[in-house]
């Protein structure tokens, strides 16, 4: 049960929110036991971010949220796709990016918690 929010300065049009979706989609799978049918997906543009004090660059922040754990190599390859993605979609080169990860063990889902 993953879920992923992506907060960038820039503008998105939603063919390229779909084509974002559609790729994290998949690169959740470099997660082992993830995939995209539990994943959730939070895009926000145009967002108040600044970065060593500045807004004029292309900038994003990145949450991934996973129930469970998984082991360094897992994110490091998560974090070089996710910074590939917003490089190829929204021009925004990978030093302007973080991503950051919470492993989370209660999470609830369907009226449940897992």
């Amino acid at each position: 049960m993953p879920y992923i929010n992506a907060k960038t300065n820039v503008a998105i049009s939603k063919e390229t929110e779909i084509e974002i979706k559609k790729k994290l989609g998949k690169a959740i799978e470099l997660i082992p036991g993830k995939s995209e049918n539990w994943l959730m997906v939070s895009l926000e543009e145009r967002c108040s971010l600044y970065f060593k004090g500045r807004s004029d660059n292309a900038i994003a922040f990145v949450e991934v949220k996973l129930f469970g754990s998984a082991d360094d190599g897992a994110y490091d390859k998560l974090t070089a796709a996710v910074t590939k993605i917003l490089k190829e979609e929204l021009n925004i080169a990978p030093d302007q990016i973080y991503v950051k990860y919470e492993e989370v063990s209660h999470w609830g889902w369907n009226g449940n918690n897992l």
